[in-house]
């Protein structure tokens, strides 16, 4: 009988998320590309080995948010050295990419700084630390396709998080809007190929998913190259998608009106996978700023190019985003915003003040506005968005639509799904063999940012 060997405890990351869906999907896989070195995720940082911030820098006061929490992880990392444990700490994202050098100065408790572009390496980073290397700081846009190096999804069953599922199909941006910083942190655009997203895609439905929301910067300029080495586009790429058993809705977050080709918007009218729901921003109803923003539409083209998708798939609800106070914005201006958001009518929007981001354009303009003038707009036009909302959410009331349930709810009976329109349904009595499924509620209640509802009755007897 041989002596039992002792058992070696595993090694755990911990990987917190900041901004955007592009970040949930990168922080998923930076638990992925772990795993095989022997990792799991922990749910703490102070049980984890390494620590992960996964930063966004569109957000105002981005980079200060995060050394404010690399302070409370310096006071993590010293306790664990008084009790003989080590733990890593990791930078990586969008500040990371912004911030490089000056984040290493600033936070010299930190072990790795890591872009959007690197963090496949993490393996190959950690390892290096773990031989007693110095801190690395790779901030570059390296030639090598990080999605490549990624899992394969053949040998991943635990990409799904859940029912419903971030991917991403294309990164960066060629536009160079003048307030953002998003070519300069996460490269000029790059598509993966058609055939890998449909892989990654039949994976994570394979692993229960059964809702994907296609992500990119640009999502609706995305042309990977089909299985003859073409150009292919989006909505073809929609339609390929929704070949896959068992994958039953299909969403894409973020466009640029400009991107919103014909075979697009027929998309939307004839592939019944693709939910009638699309986030479009325009940021500015006024042809002045729009130019001063680096658009290249004006609100007219925004509008004809509204009606275009509402003549194709009128049941459609529209979601937008809006920067109030951009620098030189005059009372007219923002009133010519007012007027397209009143003529456009959005189920749902999402609305900022301007904040300089340093290195792009817009940052170093004279005409910056007073932050108390940027308030009033903003309260102003959230207002009217308050109302749009609040009204496209009560018409509902009466219908019976179908709800993937994907939340638990504040009750223990209660769950919560997403409706074709991705409002928040939330059902009382719902059995917990629900959760995870598609099925049909009649809405009771519209609130402004959620609605209420019960089981259908045939739901309610078949559950």
């Amino acid at each position: 009988m041989t002596e039992a060997q002792p058992r070696v405890p595993r090694k755990k990351i911990f990987v917190k998320t900041y901004g955007c869906q592009m970040n949930v999907y990168d922080s998923a896989r930076m638990v992925d590309v772990m795993a095989p070195e022997g990792y799991t995720e922990a749910a703490t940082p102070e049980d984890a080995d390494i620590v992960v911030l996964n930063t966004c820098h569109i957000r105002e006061r981005a980079a200060e948010k995060v050394y404010s929490e690399l302070g409370r992880l310096r006071a993590l990392k010293k306790q664990k050295a008084e009790k003989g444990e080590s733990l890593l700490i990791g930078v990586a994202g969008c500040v990371a990419q912004a911030e490089g050098e000056e984040m290493r100065r600033r936070a010299p408790m930190v072990d790795l700084i890591v872009g959007p572009q690197t963090y496949h390496r993490l393996p190959e980073y950690v390892a290096r630390l773990a031989n007693g290397g110095p801190a690395i700081v790779e901030t570059e846009f390296p030639a090598d396709d990080k999605f490549e190096s990624l899992p394969a999804p053949e040998r991943k069953k635990t990409l799904a998080r859940g029912a419903t599922a971030f991917l991403t199909i294309q990164e960066g941006c060629d536009k160079f809007c003048t307030f953002c910083v998003v070519p300069y942190t996460r490269g000029s655009e790059f598509s993966r190929p058609l055939s890998r997203i449909v892989e990654e895609a039949s994976a994570l439905v394979d692993a229960g998913v059964r809702e994907i929301t296609l992500l990119g910067q640009n999502v609706n300029a995305w042309h990977g190259e089909d299985a003859q080495g073409r150009p292919a586009t989006l909505g073809r790429l929609i339609r390929a998608l929704a070949e896959i058993d068992g994958l039953a809705r299909l969403r894409y977050t973020t466009s640029h009106p400009r991107d919103m080709d014909d075979e697009l918007i027929l998309a939307h009218a004839e592939v019944p996978a693709l939910m009638p729901y699309l986030h479009l921003p325009v940021q500015s109803g006024s042809d002045r700023i729009l130019a001063a923003m680096n658009r290249r539409h004006t609100a007219a083209d925004y509008l004809r190019l509204i009606e275009r998708i509402r003549t194709a798939q009128p049941d459609i609800a529209l979601s937008s985003d809006f920067i109030v106070g951009f620098p030189g914005e005059t009372e007219a201006d923002f009133e010519a915003t007012l007027a397209l958001i009143a003529a456009v009518g959005y189920a749902q929007a999402y609305s900022f003040k301007y904040s300089a981001r340093p290195g792009t354009p817009a940052a170093s303009a004279e005409n910056q506005l007073p932050e108390e003038v940027k308030s009033e707009r903003l309260q102003r036009l959230q207002a009217l968005l308050g109302e749009q909302q609040l009204a496209f959410n009560a018409s509902c009331v009466g219908r019976t639509m179908s709800v993937l349930l994907d939340r638990r709810g504040r009750g223990e009976q209660q769950l919560v799904g997403r409706s074709p329109y991705l409002q928040s349904v939330h059902i009382e009595d719902a059995p917990a063999a629900l959760f995870g499924k598609l099925v049909d509620v009649t809405i009771e209640d519209g609130y402004r940012n959620s609605l209420r509802g019960r089981l259908h009755e045939n739901e309610a007897v078949t559950a």
